[in-house]
């Protein structure tokens, strides 16, 4: 079973670490490029971004990165969705399908319950051959019915249970 650790992006050093990660085969329509996510990171800080690198825990190389909207104020403008978002996932081509995804998505939400007021994690992703939806799905997020920026928007209760 894969397991990782997620490691603060904070420094140029940090970016460039992750630069040379690569989508899998049609993933381009669903994720950009790391150039780009960063742009956009950079242009909304409104939307709190996290980055983080994603590294293998017992070999500690580098698989993939991700980064949430952490902690929205809840006052957040109507084109944001949380406190609480996924924003990017992407796991090095050559690691996909080892388990990594889902190891990720585990370490992001035990991240989560040390955060105040984490009781749901957003995220979006749009249909289609090589959507991630499928993967998300079976994570256990659901559909919300709402579509932002042209993709569904699928929630995860992180509510503990009593």
């Amino acid at each position: 079973m894969a397991t990782v650790r997620l490691r603060d992006i904070v420094s140029p050093a940090d970016r460039a670490a992750v630069m040379g990660l690569r989508r899998g085969p049609g993933q381009d329509q669903y994720l950009n490029s790391m150039e780009e996510i960063f742009a956009e990171a950079d242009q909304e800080q409104r939307a709190m971004p996290h980055p983080w690198a994603v590294h293998d825990a017992g070999t500690g190389a580098l698989i993939g990165f991700t980064m949430i909207s952490d902690n929205i104020p809840r006052s957040m403008d109507d084109d944001l969705v949380g406190p609480y978002f996924l924003w990017k996932l992407l796991i090095d081509h050559p690691y996909q399908r080892r388990g990594y995804g889902a190891a990720t998505l585990d370490a992001v939400v035990g991240y989560l319950r040390t955060r105040p007021g984490a009781d749901v994690l957003y995220a979006s992703c749009a249909d289609g051959f090589g959507s991630p939806r499928g993967f998300y799905l079976r994570y256990g997020f659901t559909d919300t019915g709402r579509v932002m920026w042209g993709e569904n928007v699928l929630a995860l209760d992180l509510a503990p249970r009593g």
